[in-house]
This record gives structure tokens, sequence and C-alpha cells, in this order.
């Protein structure tokens, strides 16, 4: 999955039916769960020292926050294949590279939208610093990047492949 611009991001079809279930979920039975929590926890009686009945809120606030994200994300979302294995990285890919040419020192991560994250591999976006720096080079190439404190980064590009999941 990536972002090309604010408005579009592109999905797998897999991506794509993950996020929709989530949010078929989310605006559906999960509503219906927690109205059902807020409900009881009022029950409870006076409601500002109700620990339940706040928690129940919160959590409330923090599904709908998820499903108005889901909304606009899928509103806008474009549909594709995933990036063929070309040796240049991409979005929607796994990228393997050496820090400051360092073979022993390397990390592998997904190159894609934060909303593609999972606990399996670490996920940088096409738009952060490292992302950016690595998106479009070639295997065996050098990219450059900027860190938080404003110095420059170097890595060499040891592999890119396509996510498979």
């Amino acid at each position: 999955m990536t972002q090309t611009s604010e408005n579009v991001t592109w999905l797998t079809q897999e991506a794509y039916n993950q996020l929709r279930a989530e949010l078929e979920y989310l605006s559906g039975p999960a509503r219906t769960e927690i109205a059902a929590k807020i409900a009881a926890a009022r029950e409870e009686g006076d409601l500002r020292e109700n620990g339940g009945y706040h928690a129940a809120k919160e959590e409330q606030g923090k599904q709908e926050l998820r499903v108005r994200q889901l909304t606009q994300l899928l509103e806008h979302a474009k549909v594709g294949e995933a990036p063929a294995e070309s040796g240049v990285v991409a979005p929607g890919m796994v990228v393997t590279i050496a820090f400051d040419g360092d073979e022993d020192d390397t990390l592998n991560f997904l190159l894609a939208s934060r909303e593609y994250a999972s606990s399996d591999i670490e996920t940088y976006s096409p738009q952060s610093p490292l992302g950016s720096g690595v998106n479009g080079k070639k295997i065996g190439e050098d990219a450059e990047y900027e860190l938080p404190n404003g110095k420059k980064a170097s890595v060499r590009i040891l592999d890119a492949k396509p996510y498979s999941g």
C-alpha cells in the first residue's frame, strides 16, 4: 500500500478487503457493543464518579475516530496490484538496508502507509525521511536521508521484494 498524493492511497486488493472488513465491524457490531457498555455503566449511578462510564465513552471516541479515518482512506483508495519484483524500491515492498555500508548492521522493513502496518514487520511510510530516501533506489545503490537532528545518514539497499503478507 502506498500514498502517492495526499488524497489517493494505493492498496492491494487484500489490504482493501482487510480495511473494509474492519470498517464494517466498527460501524456495526462494535458500535452496538460500546453502546451496551455505556448503557450498563450509566445504570450504575453517578456519572461524575463512574470510571466504567468514562472509559466506555473514551473507547467510543477512539472507535469513531478510526471509523472516520477508514471511511476517508477507503473513499480515496485505488486498488491495484502489488509491485513487481524489479530490484527497485517501491511502496509495498520489503526493503533490506545496511546502515553506512556496514553489511552486518541491517534493517528489514515494509515501505508502506501506516494503515498497512502489522506486528510482523516494521513499517516506514514512503513520506518518512528513510522511506523517501530509499524510494526509487535500486538494489546495490546508496541512499541518503535526513535524521531528526538535521544530520544526514547513508544506507545501502541490499534487497527489495514485494510484500507477501
